[in-house]
């Protein structure tokens, strides 16, 4: 077996980073201060391995295994003793996270690997009121993580370069894709293109130039059919950087650089309006059925993804 990861919060990303080294044939600890979303983990994650199995992408014996190599612990001492790797995956409350990691500090030996799974916190910030810092990151891992490939390793102004190097081998060892992030900016690299892109969207809605699911056929028909296979610096040297520049020369002036969130989307929080959580009254309106096929959708197209480039 391979070293022994913690993961500390069994939310959906812990329960999801349970299942992906544990695949991967670590030992894991998983820890949450809360009894119930503990001891419900490995049912839950049974439960979540269990549609993959189903679709064929994770064989039922691994998947058996995997569960059998998931031990909840009720200390938070108990759960790091003898980790290569601790992970927080705790909910993104700075104070919280901050309070974490400082206790991780002082259970940890110098030589444990301490990472945060934050989308979008200041890393170096997380870390602040630890005393060993040259050994904390953020590895960002993106939801649902057994099928999403990318994690973001993100170093601070402190963090040791064997430290990230390690990190980024034990990711590829549990089959993901690693990249590195060279600065600790909030967002890091895929949250600040995601957001910039929703940005423009909620804009697109708020000036009534098209309706929300006009803006989303725009993507799924159009650029987002090729994003998986020509991002946008390999497509801006493909068309040409002169041609990129007399683009950019004419067109950025016209989006938006709002520094506020849409006009449309606070109107909408503020009436309660908040998506497939509130009965599906969001930007569109769902019914159950269509909030089901939008999930169930969503799950079968990444694991046929999967399974077409596993071939």
């Amino acid at each position: 077996m391979k070293g022994t990861i913690a993961i500390v919060g069994c939310g959906l990303m812990g329960r999801g980073l349970a299942a992906v080294f544990a695949l991967a044939n670590h030992g894991v600890r998983v820890y949450d201060a809360f009894a119930e979303a503990l001891w419900s983990a490995p049912e839950k994650i049974g439960q979540e391995m269990g549609h993959f199995v189903k679709s064929g992408l994770i064989e039922a014996g691994l998947a058996q295994g995997a569960l059998h190599r998931i031990s909840p612990q009720a200390e938070l001492s108990k759960a790091v003793a003898g980790a290569d790797l601790v992970i927080e995956c705790a909910p993104e409350k700075m104070e919280l996270k901050q309070g974490l990691f400082k206790e991780l500090d002082a259970l940890c030996p110098g030589d444990v690997i301490l990472a945060s799974n934050t989308s979008v916190m200041s890393v170096t910030e997380i870390g602040a009121l630890a005393a060993k810092k040259d050994r904390i990151l953020g590895t960002h891992f993106w939801n649902p993580p057994l099928l999403i490939p990318l994690v973001e390793v993100v170093q601070t102004v402190h963090t040791a370069p064997e430290v990230i190097e390690k990190t980024m081998a034990v990711i590829n060892g549990a089959g993901k894709k690693p990249i590195r992030v060279k600065k600790d900016v909030p967002g890091f690299v895929g949250n600040r293109m995601q957001h910039a892109l929703w940005r423009e969207a909620f804009h697109i809605l708020d000036e009534g130039i098209a309706d929300a699911a006009t803006i989303d056929e725009a993507i799924r028909h159009g650029f987002g059919l090729r994003l998986p296979k020509l991002g946008p610096m390999e497509n801006a040297d493909m068309i040409g950087l002169d041609l990129a520049l007399d683009i950019h020369e004419y067109i950025l002036k016209f989006l938006c650089d709002d520094k506020k969130p849409s006009r449309r989307l606070q109107e909408l929080v503020k009436k309660g309006h908040l998506g497939f959580k509130t009965n599906g009254q969001g930007f569109q309106t769902w019914s159950e059925s269509d909030m089901d096929k939008s999930k169930v959708g969503l799950i079968d197209y990444l694991v046929n993804v999967i399974i077409s480039k596993n071939k």
